[in-house]
């Protein structure tokens, strides 16, 4: 995505500052006079990312897009390894048996689940942080800035009362298709576009079947699985709010879909 001109898109740039500032507060105010230490693992997240940022522009590139994707691609990394470690480890520690069930999703928390999520909650803090820092974004709707206003809400949410958060950890099995496509972009960027060569064909071949297998099938159960439970689920925001955000979830997948599907092994 090219840098936003000089002088252009203020208006939404304004508008997602200002909700990232609300969050901001939002997050802090828990902490500190809730007392929610373990919010600290958002605010560490944040940190972290940024710090990885400085790392990339201080000795790899100082280009935006280049230090924006690379930490992406970071993210992508460290979350895939961590929903792959802790749905492994609740195997081993507690077996499949009623792992999926309905009360285990949403009222109870898998060892490690609550940190992970808040650190990732962090970077896309992060992240809508740079784009809007770096103008990373383009049009009046700008749908990266929509989406991790979406993810912030959902996830902050679910942190503040505890609920949800395996279905949540669940959807982040997608971070594995994003590498590929972070690693693509990181490719081109460096000016790697041999279609013939073997990489290339590899990673292209790699992106489509985690496309398959860690994105599109997984939100689509969890989005059956959310419509068949929703009796289940007490009234409240959880359950509108769950289909809400795997509705522009699927939408995403879809326009990824199309994406890789017109492009070319460059």
């Amino acid at each position: 995505m090219a840098r936003a001109p000089q002088g252009q898109n203020k208006a939404p740039g304004a508008f997602f500052l200002a909700t990232l500032l609300l969050w901001m507060i939002s997050v802090l105010f828990e902490i500190v006079f809730n007392k929610r230490r373990e919010l600290l693992s958002v605010v560490g997240g944040f940190c972290f990312y940024q710090f990885a940022n400085w790392v990339i522009r201080s000795w790899v590139s100082k280009d935006p897009l280049l230090v924006n994707t690379c930490v992406s691609l970071l993210h992508s990394s460290i979350t895939s390894a961590s929903v792959i470690f802790i749905l492994v480890n609740e195997l081993i520690r507690m077996g499949s048996n009623g792992m999926f069930e309905h009360s285990k999703l949403v009222g109870n928390t898998w060892p490690w689940a609550y940190p992970a999520l808040c650190f990732s909650c962090g970077y896309f803090a992060y992240d809508q942080w740079d784009m809007l820092h770096y103008r990373l974004y383009s049009g009046w709707i700008p749908s990266i800035l929509v989406h991790h206003l979406l993810l912030l809400v959902c996830f902050t949410l679910a942190l503040y009362r505890n609920v949800t958060i395996n279905y949540l950890i669940l959807t982040l099995i997608c971070e594995l298709h994003s590498i590929f496509l972070h690693t693509r972009k990181v490719r081109r960027m460096a000016g790697i576009r041999d279609a013939k060569s073997k990489a290339v064909k590899a990673e292209w071949v790699l992106s489509w079947i985690t496309f398959i297998v860690a994105r599109f099938a997984p939100h689509i159960l969890i989005t059956i699985k959310l419509i068949r439970d929703s009796p289940r689920f007490e009234k409240g925001v959880e359950l509108p709010l769950a289909l809400f955000g795997m509705g522009g979830m699927n939408l995403l997948n879809t326009f990824l879909a199309e994406t890789d599907e017109h492009s070319v092994m460059c």
